[in-house]
């Protein structure tokens, strides 16, 4: 039994926020003044794995960097969406061009700039450093903080409803 109130056999896409979901909210900065992000080995994991099982994944983020686009490549996630100002309509765009419905969407975000998608996807799920309005319209709060494996826990849980979780032997590699 889940610990996510939504019906999660109806998952077949995850959307993440960067900065404050797959990577701590609070980023260090290198000389040049580009944040440098750090990521949850067990978020790549799942994500991958995921992609292996032909969820669709999209990162929507208003941040920048040759180094997003090369690490969500190298999980397999081709849709890197990044300076994203205002990201509802890339998120709608996004879903019908993939022909899911929102029902069929789990959004990732943690702040004000997440607030549209969170409310339109069919499951919203923030972490627990999120900010209070996030947490307001999320369906799903993890105990877990930005950075620390929130995508993890989600697309495990929604692996597992859908029976797709250590199912076959793409889940012993990379």
């Amino acid at each position: 039994m889940s610990k996510i109130d939504y019906n999660l056999k109806k998952i077949k896409a995850f959307v993440f926020d960067v900065d404050g979901v797959l990577s701590p909210a609070t980023v260090p900065m290198t000389e040049d003044g580009m944040p440098a992000r750090m990521v949850n080995v067990k978020d790549g994991y799942a994500m991958q794995l995921a992609v292996k099982h032909g969820y669709k994944i999209a990162i929507i983020t208003g941040g920048t960097g040759k180094s997003l686009v090369l690490r969500y490549k190298a999980l397999g996630i081709n849709d890197v969406y990044m300076g994203s100002s205002m990201k509802l309509p890339i998120f709608e765009k996004w879903a019908a061009d993939n022909q899911l419905d929102m029902s069929e969407i789990a959004y990732f975000g943690d702040d004000i700039p997440d607030y549209e998608c969170m409310k339109t996807a069919g499951l919203s799920v923030a972490p627990a450093d999120a900010d209070i309005d996030i947490k307001s319209v999320a369906r799903y709060i993890s105990p877990v903080t930005g950075g620390y494996g929130v995508a993890r826990e989600v697309i495990e849980e929604v692996m597992k409803a859908n029976g797709d979780w250590l199912s076959t032997e793409k889940a012993f590699g990379w």
